[in-house]
């Protein structure tokens, strides 16, 4: 990392270890009478879900929703979120946690919701309201699949928003499947069976506000409008900010889209642009705290360790077949 680059943020909070294990005992890897009725019982270790929530020591004590961030492809949760949205929204009162996927969320996608699942139940049990959520790219999936599968979730969650989620699929991840490739790509190639189970039913489940915002300068997720979902509040950026530049990785970045989540985060419903105020295009260009030394980490850093853990992670021939319950 060049010099002018700072180390992430320090991002991780461990005092709630005791009351996520206390509280995964209602969730554990084998089926219990305890599972929420009509939801799959979760698979995965107690011990794994566990260690990979990080949550202020004090959750519940904001005013505000907490929220949970949801990190992308080839990244974990420090990479996408230290240097931006976790500390502007803690900045902001927001009680922030995050939750790292496994292998970077090239594993199977459906094993990785199973952490979001965890996570979204024990900062509900937690704070006692509702959550808010948000996820970058493939993150907007994990929640989508957690929402749609998991039906007791719905009542625990307000506000979903999705920046640049490849709601139907990425060409990128077709192409760079054409003989094996790590299962989450697989998964997010154009018609994918995941993608045919997720997209078959409600594209959004219960009384939750989704807000989907992405723009047309993204080359990862390609062609960008894949990043429509039906039912939703479909933002484009440059349709609130005619020539604004901003990419796939800029997402977490821009001021105006840190505008338009707060907006869905503050507000009942979806984001809507006519309420920022006049002049959000003129702006400070970035959400606040991120300067030009955070930009430059996210290019050196951040960007190549995405690519080099895409072409190194375990490679499969075919995707991973779906669950029971997706089946």
């Amino acid at each position: 990392m060049p010099t002018a680059a700072p180390a992430p943020r320090p991002l991780r909070w461990r005092a709630l270890g005791a009351l996520c294990a206390a509280l995964l005992t209602l969730s554990p890897a084998a089926p219990s009478a305890a599972t929420p009725a009509g939801d799959p019982p979760l698979s995965v270790p107690a011990d794994r879900l566990a260690a990979a929530l990080d949550c202020p020591p004090d959750l519940g004590g904001s005013a505000r929703d907490a929220v949970l961030l949801v990190h992308g492809t080839g990244v974990d949760a420090d990479l996408n979120w230290s240097w931006n949205y976790a500390p502007a929204l803690r900045e902001l009162g927001y009680d922030v946690c995050t939750v790292d996927l496994p292998g970077r969320s090239l594993a199977d996608v459906q094993e990785s919701a199973e952490y979001v699942v965890h996570a979204l139940t024990t900062m509900r049990a937690a704070t006692g309201r509702k959550v808010d959520a948000i996820g970058h790219s493939q993150g907007g999936l994990q929640l989508r699949w957690a929402l749609t599968y998991w039906p007791s979730l719905r009542g625990s969650v307000d506000d979903v928003v999705s920046l640049g989620t490849p709601e139907y699929g990425a060409a990128a991840g077709g192409l760079a499947c054409i003989l094996s490739c790590a299962p989450a790509l697989h998964q997010m190639s154009p018609g994918s069976a995941f993608l045919k189970a997720l997209n078959s039913g409600d594209p959004t489940p219960g009384d939750v506000s989704y807000t989907g915002i992405y723009t047309r300068d993204d080359l990862v997720v390609t062609p960008y409008r894949t990043s429509i979902r039906q039912g939703a509040r479909n933002i484009k950026v440059q349709d609130v900010c005619g020539v604004r530049l901003v990419t796939h990785i800029g997402l977490v970045y821009d001021s105006v889209t840190f505008r338009l989540v707060r907006d869905a985060l503050d507000r009942p419903g979806p984001a809507d642009p006519g309420r920022l105020p006049a002049g959000a295009c003129l702006g400070a260009p970035y959400l606040p705290g991120v300067g030009a030394a955070d930009i430059a980490y996210a290019a050196a850093v951040v960007a190549p360790a995405a690519a080099t853990a895409a072409a190194t992670a375990p490679r499969v021939r075919d995707e991973p077949p779906l669950r029971p319950y997706a089946s």
